[in-house]
C-alpha cells in the first residue's frame, strides 16, 4: 500500500473561496450574499510548555516539577476505559477523522512519528520513516488553497498579526496526534487552509469551505474542529447562519461534526486584529462552532486520575494541580477555562429538553458544552512538536524562544480531537458514520442506569475565568461547564450505537 499525501486545490471552489476573500461569500447553492467581516479564527490552545528537547519523553518527575502532571496515550486511554474496546479489536480501523486547521505543519509527518516510536502507538502510512502495509491506516493533509512554507513575514510587513504560523503548528500537532492515540487504527485526514494576508480578522468561511469539500466527497466519517470564535464576535446572527452549510450538509450524510467549547469558561471577547486586541463582551456568552445545535459540543476537566497507570481508572489527589489536591477523592474536576453556557442566537435543540436528574436547568437557548474530557493545562497531554526554524518568530517560552521537543498542553483543543477518536471507534462499531450523534447521547442520559454506566459525571468546578462575567458550576447531570460529563467508553460507544439506532 502506497503512502498518498493529498496535495491539491481545492478546484471546485475556488470562485466561492475567492469571493469570501473579497467579503462576498458563496452560499452552498452557488449564489453570492454580501457579509460583514467575520470574526477571527483562534486555535483553543490554553497553555503550553516545552518541558523537553530532543526524541526522548519527559518524565513525570521533570512534570511534578513544573507542577504538572502530564499523561502519555496508555493513561488517558485507562481513565476513559478504552482497554476493553481494543481487546476486541476496536479502535477505529477503517474510519476516518478529517482534522480542520489553519496552515497546517511543515513537519507534521516527523512529528508523529517521533510521537509514536516514543510511546509505542501504532505506526501510520503516511508518517516519516514508516513502512506502509496491507491494513495501515493512513496519514495524509488536503492543502486547499495551496500550502505555504512557514515563514516568517517580513520586517517591512503591515499585516494584521493574524499570521501566527507558530501557534497553529503547536495546534496541529496536538490535533492529530491525540486523535491518533485515542483510535490507533483510524485513518487522519489533516485539512489546511491558508489565511491570505488580505483576510485581517476573517478566515472562518475558507474554513467552512473546507469541511464542505470533506462532507461532499466522503473523506470523513468525523469532524474535529479546535477553534472557534465568540458568538458575541458576530456582527449578526445571519452573519453565522451564512456559515452553516457544511454542518447541515454533516447531518444530512453521517458525518459527526465535533468542537471544542472555548478556553475562557463564561468568558467571551469580541476579536479584532491581533495586533489590536480584543474587547471583553460584558455578558456570559458561548463559542461557535460550539454552540450550533448541529455539532456536539466538547468542554473540559482536571483529570485527577494517576499520569503513569496503563489501566484502570485510579484517582489521584495528592498531585499537582491544586484542583485535583483540593478535591480529594475526585477523578476529575470541571475546568475553569472550560467554556459553557447558552447561546444567544440558537433556540434549545429537542434533545436537550429532557436531562438527567439533579442536572442544571436549560432554558430557552442551546446549552454548551455537551460532553467533557480532559483539558485543563495542569492536567494535560503530551504532544511532540519541531518547528521550522522561521514562522512568525517561533514560539516563545517566557522570553526564550522554544522549538523542537515535548510539550505538556491543555486546553478544549485537547479534548475535541480525543473524542474524535472516540466517535471514530463507535463509527466503526457501527460499520460506519453515526452522523449526528447529541440526540443518542442526551437519550441515554436520560436512563438513570444508562448514565451511571456511560458516564462519569462531575460535580465540582466552576468556569468564572473573569470576576466581571458570571460563570457556573458543575452540578450533578448536565451543567454549562462539562456538559453530561466525561465518557466511561467502553460502555458508552457500544450503547451510543444502539441508541442511534433506536432512534
Amino acid at each position: 500500500m502506497k503512502a498518498i499525501t493529498v496535495r491539491r486545490l481545492l478546484l471546485a471552489g475556488v470562485s466561492s473561496l475567492a469571493l469570501a476573500a473579497t467579503g462576498v461569500l458563496a452560499a452552498p447553492g452557488g449564489s453570492a450574499t454580501v457579509s460583514a467581516a467575520y470574526p477571527a479564527v483562534h486555535p483553543t490552545v490554553a497553555d503550553y510548555l516545552q518541558l523537553s528537547a530532543g526524541a526522548t519523553p519527559p518524565t513525570q518527575a521533570q512534570c511534578a516539577a513544573a507542577g504538572r502532571r502530564c499523561f502519555s496515550p496508555q493513561a488517558v486511554r485507562a481513565a476513559y476505559n478504552l482497554g476493553p474496546l481494543y481487546a476486541n479489536g476496536d479502535d477505529g480501523r477503517g474510519q476516518t477523522i478529517a482534522i480542520i486547521d489553519s496552515y497546517g505543519s511543515d513537519t507534521m509527518a516527523h512529528d508523529l512519528h517521533v510521537f509514536d516510536q516514543a510511546f509505542g502507538v501504532a505506526a501510520m502510512c503516511g508518517e516519516e520513516g514508516a513502512a506502509c502495509q496491507p491494513g495501515m491506516p493512513s496519514f495524509s493533509e488536503l492543502h486547499l488553497q495551496g500550502s505555504p512554507a512557514t515563514v516568517a513575514p517580513p520586517p517591512t510587513s503591515q499585516g494584521t498579526g493574524q499570521e501566527d504560523k507558530a501557534a497553529w503548528d503547536l495546534e496541529v500537532s496536538l490535533d492529530v496526534e491525540t486523535a491518533h492515540a485515542m483510535a490507533p487504527g483510524a485513518n487522519i485526514l489533516l485539512v489546511t487552509t491558508p489565511t491570505a494576508e488580505t483576510l485581517g480578522v476573517q478566515g472562518m468561511p475558507q474554513m467552512m469551505d473546507a469541511e464542505q469539500y470533506v462532507v461532499d466527497h466522503h473523506l470523513a466519517n468525523v469532524i474535529s474542529q479546535s477553534f472557534s470564535s465568540d458568538e458575541g464576535a458576530f456582527h449578526s446572527e445571519a452573519s453565522l447562519e451564512n456559515l452553516r452549510h457544511a454542518f447541515k450538509s454533516a447531518a444530512q450524510n453521517g458525518v459527526t461534526m465535533l468542537s471544542s467549547s472555548g478556553d475562557s469558561g463564561s468568558a467571551g471577547a469580541t476579536k479584532t486584529p491581533v495586533k489590536s486586541g480584543g474587547t471583553t463582551l460584558p455578558y456570559p456568552s458561548v463559542g461557535w462552532p460550539a454552540s450550533d445545535p448541529l455539532v456536539t459540543a466538547v468542554g473540559g476537566t482536571y483529570l485527577c486520575t494517576d499520569p503513569g497507570a496503563v489501566s484502570g481508572r485510579t484517582t489521584d489527589s495528592s498531585d499537582n494541580p491544586a484542583a485535583c489536591q483540593s478535591n480529594p477523592g475526585a477523578a476529575e474536576v470541571g475546568w475553569t477555562g472550560s467554556g459553557g453556557g447558552y447561546s444567544q442566537y440558537f433556540a434549545k435543540p429537542a434533545y436537550q429538553s429532557s436531562l438527567p436528574a439533579g442536572s442544571t436547568a436549560i432554558g430557552a437557548m442551546r446549552g454548551v458544552p455537551d460532553v467533557s474530557l480532559q483539558a485543563a493545562p495542569g492536567t494535560g497531554a503530551l504532544i511532540y512538536v519541531s518547528l521550522p526554524p522561521d514562522g512568525s518568530s517561533g514560539l516563545k517560552c517566557g522570553a526564550t524562544a522554544c522549538s523542537s521537543g515535548w510539550y505538556d498542553i491543555g486546553g478544549t483543543s485537547l479534548a475535541c480531537p480525543e473524542t474524535a477518536g472516540l466517535v471514530s471507534i463507535a463509527d466503526q462499531l457501527n460499520g460506519g458514520g453515526l452522523g449526528q450523534i447529541n440526540p443518542a447521547l442526551y437519550k441515554l442520559s436520560t436512563d438513570p442506569a444508562k448514565y451511571a454506566a456511560d458516564f462519569n459525571d462531575v460535580t465540582l468546578g466552576n468556569n468564572t475565568t473573569d470576576p466581571t462575567v458570571p460563570g457556573y458550576p458543575a452540578t450533578t447531570g448536565w451543567d454549562p461547564i462539562t456538559g453530561l460529563g466525561t465518557p466511561n467508553a467502553a460502555a458508552l460507544l457500544p450503547d451510543l450505537v444502539s441508541a442511534v439506532h433506536a432512534g
